[in-house]
């Protein structure tokens, strides 16, 4: 018995029967104790809990499957039922196939000559795993044993046909769960073979067919699953040796199609214009019928099986195939990008299920297998995401397949150094940059700078990459000369070209009309070489996966995007084959999906691709071995979406046995993908309807209370041109922490196996003289600009020996950052932008600031405010307000406002809530748009009030202190300077049991001073 859990993560080898398992509690979390027998069937993932669980609040739901909570929802009674079930199915076959003498085992002499030689031949190269045999045994059992059983075997079957027929009409289906990497593949053609061999020989049985439709969801499997065919050069039955060499010719008689779901899609049989089709409809107006029949799409995609009655249909990825419950109760209502995600997968079932519906009219099918590692139903099926297949009869887990040492094991964090939040940061990375990320793809986004990715993400990749190239290293010391996988799975086209840009570099045009090269984050993803050329083969490749599949044509600008890359493997191409007309064969389409097909395969096109950036989820069926690393920048609403992720990083690199003729453990560590242990189908609760106010201007009775503000659009300021200084305060200070830039040390593990640690060591390389001269120059090209808007390099060397004293005097780095980090451009502009208001603030006496106010609306009141709202969460002012309602936003508001309710120095305030007041600020580059929380009025004994803006603030992040510099430096000066809008101050209370006391002493400090209105 292995010694810790730890040490030995694979008990069982993968050829032989899984007796031993690791025993988890009830929250699926190991025990260290190894149990010695098989583990039963059992509906989960196999990944470690977070040490620190997220406290409830942001986020709190998205990536957590939940049960139903006595709602009458539920459907997990259905799962455990079914667990039992293919347990029950599973114990039937075990002791079927411990029957010593093959004449009791109920089945042909074939069958049985299959399986005595799939059980015990000596295999040259690629031995079955003993998960593929059992998934054919589990067939050939339910096929052959089953209705011969008797009572039992008629209840079994009966199970199956009822809870598939619920659910598929007429269609039967079986399917067979096993994880992602156990090899889907092989058991198609040893259930190809069982069949063909058995109708040639018995053309009577009915159980048997010669015919096979193979339905897989996308163009990449249908294009690998052409080793089923057996006169291909590479089919499995030959190179596999899945057959013996006498029964080798019957198989010769299969009839196989091998397609996509797509091409059940009914096509037009003649193209005609929309006024050709007026024309031809005449006076009658009768539709004209332009489509194809059922008849004629058969024909068209399967012609080689229309002679042939009865075929079996095998479903690759069958979790893609349903039909839609009527009843929707289970799966709730759903809006916005659900809704979307929803409406694509129904779309895409139906058409699915609708086509194989018509063959069964057509030409007969007893049954459909589904291959599946995730056989649930998806959002949009009308049912509870994450509900089991019902007529799902064998289950190989994930869990099981990690035991057998059959596929990697995922490692995700656990742990990291931000205080505070209970999930790692880069557990559910979208949760913390979601909102700074483009929303719409590229042809509506408009112009992205790649150097402005959310300073989290570009944390997340610098320390994903770091531990990358370690294993990089590694992997070159063993000799191995394809490197490991790096992916990147993004949203949308917006965000895949940002991150396929910053890692790989870029170019952009200059103002006099030049190309410029920026060069990729990663040495070992950059796609240009030191001097801005691009290299013959791209290290990382952008793909838009899920269009790639479809088998249409690239959208315009995808293939913009992409063109270089395409014409660098064109290139390729001719140089390989030294034949151009070759290339010119190949569309573009094509082109990139070989590519995609053949990352980490010798000798191919995409032998070199480090890394693949892709919009989608890339494809079931990819089946890179190499990828040794996962980052996850989308959201992911289920459990069955990061599974699916994560399973593109699963399947091994080597398939060596050690000594102890077990797989050696192999890891893939995975970022951003919000992979948990428990998945249980999803239940939506109906929202409960809250009543509503309407918040508004008391008019005509406190009409006196109104108050007037600015609506500033920015601020002029001159720069000085000589003798540059700076006035530095606290709030010029920038520290870099986790909380700001990402978790600077993660801990990666799986459920079981060597855990591993990511950080940022490896940046503190940077010679100190370089960050100097670094952020002086983008100082100067951000900052210091002429009446021209050149910027003025002659203030190089004076703005130097600031950015030397800024670094010195006001960088604190804490928790494992380091000055490193300021190149990351967004800090980098954050430290310009600290510098240059300590610049302004020491001249403001001879460069004052100006308000630029908006040209359209200069000004706003208080009077124009109108809005419903359900919160719940308001004050009700008595007596000093204009707005009848204000609304809270945290308990120490509400103290606030009681506060100068009673204050008799306070003539009239307001909770700047849609009432317009917003302050334009810059957080790096950014330009954003800062809502101070009150305007209080204050009589400070002149004849005008003082207008105090006031933000009740607890924890003083960075960006509270930009924005209190923005106010101090810039709003209330450049407000002030321009006498139209009276006198403004601006202060910060950030004590809640002390707040009376120190308003008191603000007002104290204010009704004594002169607001100078310089």
């Amino acid at each position: 018995m292995p010694g810790n859990f730890f040490d030995s993560p694979v008990l069982n080898s993968p050829y032989g029967y899984p007796d031993r398992h690791w025993e988890l509690d009830e929250n699926n979390q190991p025990t260290q104790r190894v149990v010695e027998n098989r583990r039963s069937a059992s509906f989960y993932t196999p990944i470690p809990k977070p040490r620190r669980r997220r406290r409830r609040g942001r986020g709190a739901a998205q990536g957590r499957f939940v049960m139903d909570e006595g709602e009458g929802l539920s459907t997990s009674e259905q799962e455990y039922d079914l667990a039992a079930h293919v347990d029950e199915i599973r114990q039937q076959v075990d002791a079927w196939r411990r029957l010593p003498n093959s004449r009791d085992w109920g089945v042909t002499p074939e069958t049985a000559r299959l399986l005595d030689y799939w059980r015990n031949h000596d295999f040259a190269n690629y031995r079955p795993f003993f998960c593929q045999v059992e998934a054919v045994e589990t067939i050939i059992w339910l096929t052959e044993v089953a209705p011969n059983l008797g009572p039992t075997g008629r209840r079994i079957l009966d199970r199956i046909e009822n809870s598939s027929s619920e659910a598929n009409g007429d269609l039967l289906r079986w399917a067979l769960k096993m994880a992602t990497g156990a090899g889907k593949t092989t058991v198609m053609a040893m259930i190809i073979a069982w069949q063909t061999i058995n109708a040639v020989r018995h053309p009577q049985s009915s159980r048997f067919t010669r015919g096979f439709l193979i339905v897989a969801p996308g163009i990449t499997i249908k294009d690998r699953l052409r080793v089923l065919q057996p006169n291909d050069l590479d089919n499995y039955y030959t190179t596999r040796e899945l057959v013996p060499n006498d029964m080798r010719p019957d198989l010769n008689r299969a009839s196989i199609v091998i397609t996509n779901y797509h091409a059940f899609k009914l096509r037009e049989r003649i193209q005609v214009s929309a006024v050709g089709r007026r024309l031809a409809q005449g006076k009658t107006g009768q539709p004209l019928e332009t489509l194809e029949t059922d008849g004629q799409m058969i024909q068209r995609v399967m012609c080689d099986l229309m002679g042939i009655k009865n075929i079996l249909v095998l479903n690759d990825e069958g979790h893609h195939c349903y039909r839609e419950k009527q009843s929707r109760d289970d799966e709730g209502d759903l809006k916005g990008d659900e809704l979307q995600e929803g409406k694509k997968n129904s779309e895409a079932a139906r058409l699915w299920i609708n086509g194989l519906e018509s063959v069964k009219k057509k030409l007969g099918i007893p049954r459909v297998i589904d291959l599946s590692a995730t056989p649930f139903f998806l959002r949009g099926s009308g049912y509870a995401e994450g509900t089991l297949f019902p007529w799902t009869v064998s289950d190989f887990s994930l869990m099981d397949a990690i035991e057998c040492g059959i596929v990697k094991l995922p490692r995700v964090p656990v742990a990291d150094n931000i205080p505070g939040e209970e999930m790692p940061m880069y557990r559910n990375l979208w949760e913390h940059i979601g909102g700074s990320m483009p929303r719409a793809g590229r042809r509506s986004a408009g112009n992205l700078d790649p150097r402005q990715l959310p300073v989290q993400l570009q944390t997340a990749l610098e320390a994903l990459y770091g531990h990358y190239k370690n294993v990089s290293d590694e992997w070159e010391r063993a000799g191995i000369s394809i490197p490991p996988c790096f992916i990147v799975v993004c949203n949308n086209t917006s965000t895949s070209k940002l991150v396929y840009d910053y890692i790989s570099g870029f170019e952009i045009e200059l103002e006099n009309g030049l190309i410029d090269t920026v060069p990729g984050k990663f040495d070992l993803f950059e796609n240009f070489d030191e001097h801005g050329n691009r290299l013959p083969i791209p290290r990382t490749l952008l793909i838009d996966s899920e269009q790639l599949e479809s088998g249409d044509a690239l959208h315009g600008n995808f293939r913009e995007a992409a063109a270089s890359e395409i014409e660098q493997f064109r290139r390729e191409i001719i140089a390989r084959t030294n034949n151009p007309k070759e290339a010119e064969k190949i569309t573009d389409e094509q082109l990139l999906r070989e590519v995609m097909n053949t990352v980490g395969k010798e000798g191919r096109l995409g032998e070199q691709v480090r890394c693949v950036v892709s919009v989608s989820m890339l494809t079931e069926g990819w089946d890179a071995n190499t990828v040794t690393h996962v980052l996850g920048v989308r959201a992911f609403g289920t459990q069955l979406l990061c599974e699916q992720v994560v399973g593109r990083a699963l399947r091994r690199q080597s398939y060596d046995l050690n000594n102890d003729d077990r797989f050696d453990t192999e890891y893939a560590d995975v970022l951003g993908v919000p992979f948990d242990f428990t998945a249980a189908p999803v239940i939506v609760k109906p929202q409960r309807v809250k009543p509503t106010v309407e918040v508004k201007a008391v008019r005509p009775d406190r009409d006196h209370l109104e108050i007037v503000f600015p609506r500033v659009n920015g601020y002029r300021v001159e720069m000085p041109s000589q003798n540059v200084s700076a006035d530095f305060t606290e709030d010029s200070v920038l520290v870099l922490t986790p909380e700001l830039i990402g978790a600077t040390e993660t801990r990666n593990e799986g459920i079981i196996g060597e855990g591993i640690d990511l950080d940022l060591v490896h940046t503190n390389d940077l010679r100190r003289s370089e960050l100097i001269y670094r952020l002086t120059e983008r100082l100067v090209a951000t900052k210091w600009h002429d009446s021209d808007d050149v910027p003025m390099a002659n203030q190089f060397f004076a703005l130097r020996g600031i950015v030397r004293r800024w670094l010195d005097e006001c960088l604190e780095c804490q928790g494992g950052t380091y000055p490193a980090q300021l190149l990351y451009q967004v800090l980098s502009d954050m430290a310009c932008e600290r510098i240059t208001a300590a610049i302004t603030r020491s001249h403001i006496a001879e460069h004052p600031v100006r308000a630029l106010l908006d040209p359209y609306t200069p000004s706003g009141s208080t009077r124009f405010v109108n809005f419903r709202t359900s919160s719940e969460n308001r004050w009700e002012p008595k007596q000093k307000c204009h707005i009848n309602w204000v609304i809270l936003d945290s308990d120490w508001e509400g103290e606030f406002c009681r506060i100068v309710e009673g204050h008799p120095k306070v003539r009239a305030y307001v909770k700047n809530h849609n009432i317009g007041l917003e302050v334009p600020y810059k957080l790096g580059s950014i330009s954003k748009k800062y809502i101070p929380d009150f305007i209080v009025q204050l009589d400070d004994g002149h004849e005008d009030p003082l207008n105090l803006m006031v933000e009740i603030k607890g924890y003083r992040g960075e960006d509270a202190k930009v924005k209190k510099e923005t106010m101090e430096t810039y709003w209330v000066p450049g407000v002030n300077r321009l006498g139209q809008f009276g006198r403004w101050t601006f202060a910060e209370l950030t004590d809640f049991y002390l707040m009376s006391e120190h308003f008191e002493e603000l007002i104290q400090s204010l009704t004594g001073a002169t607001i100078s209105e310089e």
